[in-house]
């Protein structure tokens, strides 16, 4: 959706920008190319695997460090990041939350159901516990709790009664497990109910939620006043938070205008990359008052 996101947030030459989730670094190269000239963008990410890559990858197409900054960092941490460029507001703000492609096509990751790896999902290898350690310490209750908070997933009562404690090393044994105690289903909604638990777990493993509450509550504080904020979600756990915020800056004032609708991909779009079907993407434009914290 690297167009629908350019149409919302507008880059226009000598703007400082945010990209949240720098992933591949798509987005980012389409934003600094129209940030230009004298334009500066600052990119987070906290994979310290594919980070250092995407950071060549914009500097080989030519951005130095006087139009490009990446910063390993969870965008909970925007404002601290902020602070320490100078305390600058930001113009515009880019978040998508997806998993990038480098991450699910990578089976050591353990990110993919379709490919065996060590069940981890771990954005940051390096921080937290793996999902399989979560299955395994995590008692049915909680479980469940995650399964439904998650990813809305209508069999969690009885799914996490086979999971809690159970030792899953890898993302296969994971997919049999799920698939064994759901044979009784038709194969579509077993599938499904797969993907979910696969969601479910990714997101608790990486607090993800915690996370993009904390960065919606941050956001009129990074945001310069008439600065555009775009955030690119994926299921509607994601979904609801990013519209409950942005209707709240509404009443509040914080914003002066936000998405009635949601954007979601075109048809040709999704033909060419299937991963972008449960795409939506909501924007907010920050109110001309002088920001909070100002």
């Amino acid at each position: 959706m690297v167009q629908e996101i350019l149409d919302v947030l507008r880059p226009m030459p000598g703007e400082f920008a945010v990209d949240c989730t720098l992933g591949y670094g798509g987005h980012a190269r389409e934003l600094l190319q129209r940030l230009q000239p004298n334009g500066r963008l600052i990119g987070l990410d906290a994979d310290p695997i594919e980070m250092p890559r995407t950071e060549k990858r914009l500097r080989d197409v030519g951005f130095g460090p006087e139009a490009f900054l990446a910063h390993r960092c969870n965008f909970a941490g925007l404002p601290k990041i902020l602070a320490v460029e100078g305390g600058h507001r930001a113009d515009l703000i880019l978040a998508d939350l997806g998993v990038s492609s480098m991450q699910i096509d990578n089976p050591a990751r353990g990110f993919s159901l379709k490919f065996d790896g060590p069940l981890d999902m771990r954005m940051n290898p390096n921080k937290g516990q793996s999902a399989a350690t979560l299955i395994q310490h995590t008692d049915v209750r909680s479980l469940a709790e995650i399964l439904c908070e998650n990813a809305d997933e209508p069999h969690a009562d009885r799914l996490a009664l086979v999971l809690a404690g159970a030792s899953c090393r890898t993302t296969l044994e994971l997919v049999g497990l799920i698939r064994k105690d759901l044979l009784h289903l038709p194969e579509t909604e077993r599938e499904l109910s797969v993907r979910r638990v696969f969601q479910a777990l990714r997101i608790a493993v990486n607090e993800e939620f915690v996370a993009l509450d904390t960065l919606l509550r941050a956001l009129p504080e990074c945001i310069a006043p008439g600065g555009r904020v775009a955030i690119l979600t994926f299921h509607s756990g994601e979904d609801r938070r990013v519209k409950k915020a942005f209707k709240a800056g509404l009443i509040s004032g914080v914003y002066a205008s936000a998405a009635e609708d949601i954007v979601r991909p075109s048809a040709e779009e999704i033909r060419g990359n299937s991963r972008s079907k449960s795409a939506k993407l909501r924007w907010a434009v920050r109110s001309m008052g002088e920001a909070i914290g100002g």
